[in-house]
């Protein structure tokens, strides 16, 4: 039986190399990026069952995507389309003062016509837990019901119902993202928010651990947890506050981050982890991406327990 079914959309990312400024880059680094199979990748190498489902164009980009998450070890279970393109966006990332900019190009792509009669919704149903996130419904008015539509099917099958806000400022206004995601907030057992995205997006203020209270009190979440950046992470589990530091990391390639915190999380908890151990283990996790280029997180079992052993090492010889 599948341990994890996560849904949403999954670009081709496009970078210029050495920092370069994308208006006079020669060249473009491609990866494969999105949100929902980013943590499908990352749970599947720490050890889960884990396949990721959506809409893609029946194209050779659609197909690369595909090729892609095979080469990281990822099961896509995917809806071929003969209407829509592929989502592509560029990454443009500088330092300090210029920052990192991303630009989408992902308007009218397949996955934004996808239904649940078209989707795996038996294996869905089937698995121990379903992913999704905040993206997904921002997308198009089709998959904010489909995005409402699975978390229900789950929910009414028994499989635990984990969503990460996850806002982009980018695909929508707070409002709309306020109106939409707190009539799905009801249909969700673990939910994962920064404390910002609370503050901006669902207008729950305060420290960590009240904004954690709030809204578990508020939708009936059996978990809340909310990330800090550096500060680390804060879950609410069954009335209990467990707060994890981050550990510290050298930052090569910040995005991606806190999708890779979350396959960590799932993956510890599907293979029988507590909450804490599995927010302990999410924590190393998104430590080790940092240091990975790309979104996803190409790491290991053993460099994940490394981390949590203290065990980091400049050369492994």
């Amino acid at each position: 039986m599948t341990d994890l079914v996560t849904f949403g959309e999954s670009m081709l990312r496009f970078s210029p190399p050495d920092r370069e400024r994308l208006e006079v880059a020669t060249e473009l680094d491609v990866r494969v990026a999105g949100a929902e199979s980013n943590v499908a990748a990352c749970a599947s190498r720490l050890g889960a069952d884990a396949v990721w489902t959506s809409k893609l164009p029946d194209s050779p980009l659609g197909r690369k995507v595909v090729s892609e998450h095979r080469r990281y070890g990822l099961d896509a279970d995917v809806v071929w389309s003969d209407e829509g393109r592929q989502g592509v966006y560029y990454i443009e990332q500088g330092g300090a003062p210029r920052g990192t900019n991303v630009v989408y190009d992902r308007a009218d792509a397949a996955v934004t016509t996808a239904t649940p009669e078209e989707l795996p919704t038996d294996r869905i149903a089937a698995a121990d837990a379903f992913q999704t996130t905040g993206i997904t419904p921002a997308l198009s008015d089709t998959l904010e019901a489909t995005t409402a539509d699975l978390l229900a099917h789950a929910r009414e099958h028994g499989t635990r119902t984990y969503f990460d806000v996850n806002y982009r400022s980018k695909l929508w206004d707070p409002a709309t993202a306020r109106e939409t995601l707190t009539d799905l907030l009801p249909d969700v057992d673990v939910l994962v928010t920064g404390v910002e995205d609370a503050a901006t997006v669902l207008d729950v203020h305060g420290s960590a651990a009240d904004v954690a209270a709030d809204l578990a009190e508020t939708y009936g979440h059996e978990t809340v947890i909310v990330t800090r950046g550096s500060e680390g992470a804060l879950a609410r589990h069954d009335g209990e506050i467990i707060d994890q530091p981050a550990f510290p990391a050298d930052t090569h390639d910040a995005i991606g981050t806190g999708d890779a915190f979350v396959g960590g999380f799932l993956a510890r908890r599907l293979d029988g982890g507590t909450v804490a151990e599995a927010l302990r283990y999410a924590a190393a996790t998104a430590a080790l991406k940092r240091t990975i280029p790309g979104d996803v997180a190409t790491i290991t079992p053993d460099e994940v327990e490394s981390v949590l052993a203290d065990e980091g090492r400049d050369i492994a010889r």
